[in-house]
């Protein structure tokens, strides 16, 4: 059996803007980053999304972001 990869994505900036709160690594501002996601099969775009990814300015890691329900 053949696997062909013929799905791809292709990511974009859209813009960027300081968030609240601090890396806990090592203490340095956060920055909210728009991420555009187009899917595509085959060469056709399939899906169109906007993600927000958040970095530390100071080590460039990546932050995730928890939240804790309370009930």
């Amino acid at each position: 059996m053949r696997l062909v990869y013929v799905c791809e994505e292709e990511e974009r900036d859209v813009g960027s803007r300081q968030a609240p709160g601090s890396c806990p690594n090592c203490g340095g501002k956060v920055q909210a980053v728009e991420v555009e996601g187009t899917g595509r099969f085959c060469y056709l775009p399939v899906c169109f999304r906007i993600k927000r990814k958040y970095v530390c300015t100071l080590c460039s890691k990546r932050l995730v972001l928890y939240s804790h329900a309370i009930m």
